[in-house]
């Protein structure tokens, strides 16, 4: 029997348990899960708390979240001045107009919602440009959007943009600045015509809904990164069933990781004991124990963590290596029991897999060199973050 039929019996074997053990989960998803029958699909979803342990219960837990989306849709995705009545759109803005200050104009929502919505169209629409998929149509576009009777699709409200892909970094007292980069989309990022959507509007209205419901912070650029490769691994569940419902369940899965490294995301939190910065002095520390010479360079460089980790952590390393291998280092950094420790382990391995060019470089080419890690195998970086973690990787 070969080792992947192995791996394959042992996690069918534990996802048709009634009761699923969590502890042999973590275990078999932290040496990568196999692509083949959507098994990362049903294992991130249990992995982020959004199905229950108990089988049984998954019918009436799904039931409940994606009926409970479709009301978010119906009740944030609209246009001012309009209301539903009897399944008929009316207009209502008699004593409302664009210029109303009063902060319950719906007019004043709509302006403020289209700030946050240029950003994260610009965003979404710059997502993973190696990679086709976002730009290609869902066979599951949301009738209530693309509906000719249906509300305004979100893309309508903003103005198209040449669209470049985007590193993100600290920038001064602000949140995060987009450092542009060479790197260009080789497919159009159009919207397609009436009747379809592409994956990139899928997840621009994710975003914006969760923008909504979480005023007091908002969108934040790189949450784009953080929610794409979540969609992409349950829009190719090869069950028809579950790739149908991938938009509400992403929606879900994101919000439940989101509550994990929000701290990651707001600046007045940097201190805090899971806050960026906290993090950061975590990796410092953990490479001067594992390679003293290579910490002491980077100081005498003045080398700040700040120049490089900060999007590696933040993004969870998701703009650092092509999407499949973002998967596969996302396979461990869910069953981290402690996440994200082994995050830090991670990081601690890119930077001693580049001991011999950082101790010859200088400090310019050193931080170019961190910022644009090299290509490289990425069981060779799981291999030696596990190794610095004190765990053994199984190659697969």
């Amino acid at each position: 029997m070969s080792i992947l039929r192995k791996r394959l019996i042992d996690f069918e074997e534990t996802l048709n348990d009634e009761k699923i053990d969590l502890i042999t989960l973590r275990r078999l998803c932290f040496h990568g899960i196999p692509d083949e029958g959507g098994l990362r699909s049903k294992c991130w979803k249990l992995l982020l708390n959004y199905l229950p342990l108990t089988k049984q219960d998954w019918p009436d837990v799904l039931k409940r979240k994606r009926n409970l989306y479709n009301t978010f849709i119906e009740d944030l995705i609209v246009m001012p001045g309009e209301t539903a009545m009897n399944g008929e759109r009316v207009d209502v803005t008699m004593h409302d107009h664009p210029l109303n200050s009063n902060p319950g104009s719906k007019w004043q929502t709509f302006f403020k919602d289209n700030e946050v919505l240029l950003q994260i169209d610009k965003d979404v629409r710059r997502l993973c440009p190696d990679v086709s998929f976002f730009q290609q149509g869902t066979d599951y576009p949301c009738k209530a959007i693309v509906d000719v009777n249906g509300p305004k699709r979100l893309h309508c409200r903003v103005q198209h943009t040449v669209l470049r892909s985007a590193n993100v970094e600290r920038k001064g007292l602000g949140v995060t600045k987009i450092a542009v980069s060479v790197r260009k989309a080789t497919e159009d990022y159009a919207p397609l015509a009436e009747g379809g959507e592409a994956h990139w509007e899928v997840l621009e209205r994710i975003l914006f809904i969760y923008a909504k419901l979480n005023p007091g912070q908002g969108y934040v650029q790189g949450m784009n990164e953080i929610v794409g490769p979540i969609y992409h691994a349950f829009a190719c569940d090869p069950d028809a069933s579950w790739r149908e419902h991938a938009e509400a369940d992403t929606f879900f899965c994101f919000t439940n990781l989101m509550g994990e490294i929000r701290d990651f995301f707001i600046k007045s939190l940097d201190e805090a004991e899971f806050g960026i910065n906290a993090m950061m002095t975590k990796l410092c520390k953990q490479v001067k124990t594992n390679d003293h010479e290579i910490w002491l360079r980077l100081q005498q460089q003045d080398l700040c963590p700040q120049y490089y980790s900060f999007r590696w952590l933040t993004l969870l390393l998701s703009q650092e290596f092509p999407l499949p291998d973002v998967m596969r280092i996302w396979d461990s950094l869910f069953a981290d029991e402690k996440r994200f420790s082994f995050l830090i382990h991670i990081c601690c391995a890119m930077i001693l897999l580049l001991r011999n060019q950082l101790l010859s470089n200088d400090f310019a080419t050193n931080v170019k060199l961190l910022q644009n890690f090299p290509s490289m195998d990425i069981q060779i970086v799981l291999s030696k973050a596990a190794t610095l973690a004190g765990k053994t990787l199984n190659t697969p």
